[in-house]
């Protein structure tokens, strides 16, 4: 009975404890994602949002050392996730909405934290991959009995995330540079990089800072703007 030996219970710990410490970047990106949602409609775009991004993390943990080992795939990942924590840094604009539904706002939402889970769990996908891989078999069921888990923390942690931003919206910004610092460390890792800059923590972490401003820099800017164009 494998399920009953100590290998299989203790991957089980370790997948579901990487769950919950990777969740707080989930639960910030579709705490973002849904901000700009009626009330009503943050929690099913909490909860459909997770769905899909889980669905997708469990596709990615076949294909997950295959996945690292492709140049330059990290710097695109990086490129598209400083976007997205531009564009939610953005406030949204009351018209550009206007026109369009409920549900349409919803399933943008949703792809949202998709996209942003898709790029970012790259890099997660191989920790899970590891921590099954030492079980021994049942390794895929290891990998969604982990994720399965991990589906009321991360959707608890969105809606605390939720009312924080609603009462401090300082958090909105940190939340969009997370993203940036993310998305800098994907880069400076990516093995199309390797060899051109010097491999350590040092450059590592000021490669991730980099992002977290750039993030702030483009939004700030583009900000600008809009409120140039919006007073013009």
């Amino acid at each position: 009975m494998e399920f009953l030996t100590a290998a299989f219970w203790i991957a089980v710990g370790q997948i579901i404890l990487i769950d919950i410490l990777l969740g707080g970047d989930n639960a910030v990106v579709i705490a973002l994602a849904c901000r700009g949602l009626p009330p009503k409609q943050r929690k099913m775009g909490i909860i459909y949002g997770t769905a899909g991004a889980i669905i997708l993390r469990v596709i990615l943990i076949a294909f997950a050392l295959a996945l690292l080992s492709v140049p330059y795939l990290k710097l695109v990942g990086g490129v598209l996730l400083i976007w997205i924590g531009v564009k939610l840094i953005l406030p949204e604009e009351e018209d550009s909405h206007s026109n369009i539904a409920p549900s349409d706002k919803l399933w943008s939402a949703v792809k949202t934290v998709i996209v942003a889970d898709l790029v970012m769990s790259v890099d997660n996908v191989l920790a899970i991959a590891g921590a099954a891989e030492s079980a021994g078999q049942h390794q895929l069921f290891l990998v969604i009995f982990g994720l399965v888990v991990s589906i009321p923390i991360i959707v608890a942690g969105s809606q605390i995330v939720l009312k924080l931003m609603d009462r401090f919206p300082m958090i909105i910004t940190f939340g969009a540079m997370l993203l940036g610092w993310i998305a800098g460390q994907m880069m400076y890792t990516d093995p199309a990089v390797k060899g051109l800059v010097p491999a350590s923590k040092a450059w590592e972490y000021g490669t991730a800072a980099a992002g977290a401003l750039l993030v702030l820099a483009l939004g700030k800017i583009l900000l600008a703007r809009r409120n140039t164009s919006a007073a013009a």
